[in-house]
C-alpha cells in the first residue's frame, strides 16, 4: 500500500519545504522504505523553462528532458533517486490537460469547473505510477492561502477523505519569528497559519516549526494546544550550518518516528545515520580551503546556481576541502582588469547562461585562465564562450561569435535545428516556440582515450544532461585543433562537440552539458572532484603577495 505525505507551508514563503521534504525522504530510505517525491507548483507556466533565473532560480533538468523546479535537485541529492518529468506538476500543466480533454469532448457536455474537474486532474497526477512505492511525498509549492494554490489544497483534502488517516499524512511547515524587542519567539503567526489551513478543510498532523533558535517545552505546549496537534508532533526545524545535517537533526527531533507512528509502522529501531554524519563531519572539518571565482550573470540571485553550488560542495567533500566561492558579475570584467578580480582565485568557473550581456566578460575570464594556467571549468554557455575566445585570440578571427546574439562573420556557435534523440530526429526553427524546445535531458558522449576528460571519467562513454539551444560549429574543428584545442568528447555520430580541453594547460575543461545536475553528496561528480583537486594543486604552487594595493601571484 502506498502512503501519501503532503507537505505544505504557511506564514511565509522560502521556509525550506524542499529541504524538509528531501530530508524526510532520506531518513525513510535509511529505514528501508522506497520513496518518491513530487513537486506541485501553483503558477500557470507549463514548466519553469521560460522563466528568468533571476526570478525563479535555476531550472533543474531531468534525464527524460523535464525542465523542473530547483527543489527536484534537492530531492535527487538527498535520495539518490533520479526524478522524472512527471515529478514536477504545475497549474499550467493541469489546466492544459483539462482544456485538452474538454476540447476532445471527454467531459460529455458537462460544465467544466475547478471542482471536480481540475481537482480530479491534480489527484490523478498525485497518484499516477505509485504502485511500487512505500511513500509518495508531495510538496505543494507556495504558501497556504495564496489564491492560485487553492485547487491543490482542495485536491489533497479530498484525497485525505478518500484514502483515510492510515494512508495520508499532512505536514505543515511554519515559522516562529524571534522579536528582539520582546526577547522571545512568537507563536501567533503559526496559530493563524494553522487556522488558515483549517479553514480549507485540513487539520495538520505534524507541524515543522522553523526557527533561528531552540524553543522550550512551554512554547511547544502552547503550539500544540492552540493548533490541536499532539505535543510530540510539534517538531523543531532549526537553522543549520549545512543542509546535509537536516536529516540527522530531524531524526533527533523524532520526526521520522512520529511519521511512522501515524501510519502504524514500526518506529522503535534506530536508522543508520552514519553516512549523513560522515558527510557533515567532512564539511565541518576540512583539511584545506580553496577559493573558486564564479564568473556569471545571475550572481544577484544565487538560487540561479543552486546545483552548481552544491556540486562544488560535493567536490570539496571528496577532497576534504572547503570551497569558498567568490561571485563575480561577468560584465564587471568588461570594465575592471581581470588581474584585479581574478588574481587570488585557485580556480575559475564559467557557468551556463543565456543572452549577450556579460558574454565578453566571460571570455576575458577564460582568456585570463588560459594564459595564466589557472584551472578553468566551463559549463554549457561557458564552453561556447571558450570556443569563441579561442577563435578570436588564437585563430585571429576577430569577428567570430555566436548567432544567439545575431548574424556574425564567423559563427563559431549557431542555432541547432536538427539532432537525434532516442533514435528519432528532433527538429527546431528560430521562429518556433520557446518552451521545451531546447536539447533537453540525458544524451550520450564519446570520450577520446588519453585525454584529461578520459582520466577524469575513467570511461569512454558517458551520459550527461543538457539544456541549450545553440551548438558549436564543427566546421571550425580542424583549425582550432591546430592551435592546441582538443575535442575530447563528441556525440556518438561525431557531429556535436561535448567536451573541449587544452593539451598545454594543467586543467582546462569546458563541457556543453550540465554535470552539476548529476552530482550528489555521496557520489560527487568526477568533473567537480577533479576541478577542486586541480585548484588545490594550483594553490599549493602559488604564493600570493600584495604590491601597491594589487593582488599578484608568483610561482612558489
Amino acid at each position: 500500500m502506498t502512503r501519501y505525505i503532503f507537505v505544505t507551508g504557511g506564514v511565509a514563503s522560502s521556509l525550506g519545504k524542499g529541504i524538509a521534504t528531501s530530508a524526510l525522504a532520506a531518513i525513510l530510505q535509511t529505514r528501508g522504505y522506497k520513496v518518491r517525491i513530487r513537486k506541485f507548483d501553483p503558477y500557470l507556466n507549463v514548466d519553469p523553462g521560460t522563466m528568468s533565473p533571476s526570478q525563479h532560480g535555476e531550472v533543474f533538468v531531468t534525464d527524460d528532458g523535464g525542465e523542473t523546479d530547483l527543489d527536484l535537485g534537492h530531492y535527487e541529492r538527498f535520495t539518490g533517486v533520479s526524478s522524472q518529468k512527471s515529478d514536477n506538476v504545475t497549474s499550467g500543466q493541469i489546466y492544459q490537460a483539462v482544456i485538452q480533454k474538454e476540447r476532445r469532448g471527454d467531459y460529455l457536455g458537462a460544465t467544466v469547473q475547478v471542482i471536480p474537474h481540475v481537482t480530479d486532474m491534480i489527484k490523478d497526477y498525485i497518484t499516477r505510477n505509485t504502485e511500487d512505492l512505500d511513500f509518495m511525498i508531495c510538496e505543494i509549492g507556495g504558501t497556504v492561502g495564496d489564491i492560485e494554490g487553492l485547487p491543490f489544497i482542495e485536491a489533497i483534502r479530498q484525497l485525505g477523505n478518500e484514502f483515510g488517516k492510515n494512508q495520508v499524512l499532512h505536514i505543515y511547515l511554519t515559522l516562529l519569528p524571534y522579536i528582539p524587542s520582546a526577547g522571545e519567539l512568537k507563536t501567533k503567526p503559526t496559530q493563524h497559519a494553522v487556522k488558515e489551513l483549517l479553514n480549507l478543510g485540513i487539520q495538520p498532523d505534524i507541524l515543522l516549526c522553523r526557527s533561528d533558535r531552540p524553543f522550550d517545552e512551554g512554547t511547544r505546549s502552547k503550539i500544540a494546544l492552540f493548533c490541536n496537534v499532539p505535543i510530540q508532533n510539534v517538531i523543531a526545524a532549526l537553522d543549520v550550518d549545512t543542509i546535509y545535517s537536516v536529516p540527522t537533526r530531524y531524526h533527533q527531533e523524532g520526526f521520522d518516528r512520529q511519521v511512522l507512528k501515524h501510519f502504524g509502522l514500526p518506529n522503535d529501531e534506530k536508522p543508520n545515520m552514519a553516512q549523513w554524519d560522515s558527510i557533515v563531519a567532512k564539511i565541518r572539518n576540512p583539511k584545506e580551503t580553496i577559493r573558486i571565482a564564479i564568473v556569471g550573470k545571475y550572481t544577484s540571485h544565487l538560487d540561479s546556481y543552486k546545483s552548481l553550488i552544491e556540486a562544488l560542495t560535493h567536490g570539496g567533500i571528496a577532497n576534504e576541502t572547503r570551497v569558498d566561492l567568490e561571485w563575480i558579475e561577468s560584465d564587471r570584467l568588461e570594465r575592471v582588469s581581470p588581474r584585479l578580480l581574478l588574481a587570488g582565485a585557485d580556480g575559475i568557473l564559467i557557468p551556463g547562461g543565456f543572452g549577450e550581456r556579460g558574454a565578453n566578460g566571460k571570455m576575458i575570464a577564460i582568456q585570463y585562465a588560459r594564459e595564466n594556467k589557472i584551472p578553468l571549468f566551463g559549463i554549457c554557455f561557458g564552453l561556447q564562450m571558450a570556443m569563441v575566445e579561442a577563435a578570436r585570440n588564437l585563430l585571429g578571427l576577430k569577428n567570430a561569435g555566436t548567432t544567439e546574439f545575431g548574424p556574425c562573420e564567423d559563427p563559431i556557435v549557431g542555432l541547432m535545428t536538427e539532432w537525434q534523440k532516442d533514435g528519432a530526429t528532433e527538429k527546431r526553427h528560430a521562429e518556433g516556440l520557446m518552451g521545451g524546445t531546447m536539447r533537453l535531458g540525458a544524451y550520450p558522449c564519446q570520450i577520446q582515450p588519453g585525454t584529461l576528460a578520459h582520466r577524469v571519467y575513467g570511461e569512454t562513454l558517458i551520459h550527461e544532461r543538457h539544456r541549450h539551444r545553440y551548438e558549436v560549429n564543427i566546421a571550425y574543428r580542424e583549425a582550432l585543433e591546430k592551435v592546441g584545442l582538443i575535442f575530447s568528447g563528441m556525440s556518438p555520430d561525431g557531429k556535436l562537440p561535448e567536451i573541449i580541453e587544452y593539451k598545454d594547460h594543467p586543467w582546462f575543461i569546458a563541457v556543453q552539458f550540465h554535470p552539476e545536475l548529476k552530482s550528489r553528496p555521496f557520489a560527487p561528480h568526477p568533473l567537480f572532484t577533479s576541478f577542486v583537486k586541480a585548484a588545490l594543486i594550483q594553490k599549493r604552487n602559488i604564493v600570493y603577495t600584495t604590491h601597491e594595493g594589487q593582488k599578484e601571484c608568483q610561482t612558489a
